[in-house]
């Protein structure tokens, strides 16, 4: 049909939008991390993409190339023992309006000829961070779109700063406690991972409210 986006077919970048995605919604352990993410219009990131689509040395490759091109960056987590508390949808979305009110402090130190103005922000899913959240720096709308990382430049860059970042969390929490192998597989509930956690119980950073991980 004439103008309609094809499946995956990326939209450009569009000034003063700032797109926000999570990671590790499903593994057994470890935070569930978010990002917001504002593109500056000459960024120059070609195959940016869904991170789920993509390799992970070309996940890693693509976050260094938007830190390096200058895209503004608000990062949230939310943590196991408020995933348990609040469930994982819940704490998913607290983590979101983290994202959102850790860039709104970035662009607060940055001069206001170089500030991007966000008039909107739109969020990868079917629901929106905390209203509170939102309120904190200039009133924007926004909006949740399903399948938002197959669309929008704004969220498959948000995607690739969540998921590598979140791994990298993993990987230095598996430095200081190598028993469950979290450095392969991020916390998912792999065969090798259930078998760890058979043999010495779960560790701070389980999800306790988690199937397999209940004690």
């Amino acid at each position: 049909m004439a103008g309609q986006k094809k499946k995956n077919q990326a939209h450009p970048p569009l000034p003063g939008v700032c797109g926000i995605d999570e990671a590790g919604r499903g593994p057994l352990a470890g935070p569930v991390m978010a990002a917001a993410v504002v593109l500056p219009p000459d960024l120059d990131a070609p195959g940016l993409a869904d991170s789920k689509t993509l390799a992970p040395q070309r996940r890693e490759r693509l976050r260094e190339l938007l830190i390096a091109g200058g895209a503004w960056i608000g990062r949230g987590l939310a943590w196991p023992e408020e995933i348990d508390r609040l469930n994982i949808h819940q704490a998913t979305l607290l983590a979101m309006g983290r994202a959102w009110e850790d860039l709104v402090a970035v662009l607060e130190g940055v001069p206001r000829a170089e500030s991007p103005e966000v008039a909107e922000i739109l969020v990868d899913g079917l629901y929106l961070p905390p209203e509170r959240a939102l309120l904190r720096g200039t009133p924007v709308s926004a909006r949740a779109v399903t399948g938002g990382d197959g669309l929008h430049r704004e969220i498959m860059a948000a995607s690739i700063i969540a998921k590598t970042e979140r791994d990298a969390w993993m990987r230095d929490y598996h430095a200081r406690d190598p028993r469950y192998g979290f450095d392969r597989h991020k916390g998912y509930p792999t065969r090798d991972h259930k078998e760890a956690l058979l043999r010495h119980g779960p560790c701070p950073i389980h999800r306790r409210t988690f199937r397999g991980v209940e004690t």
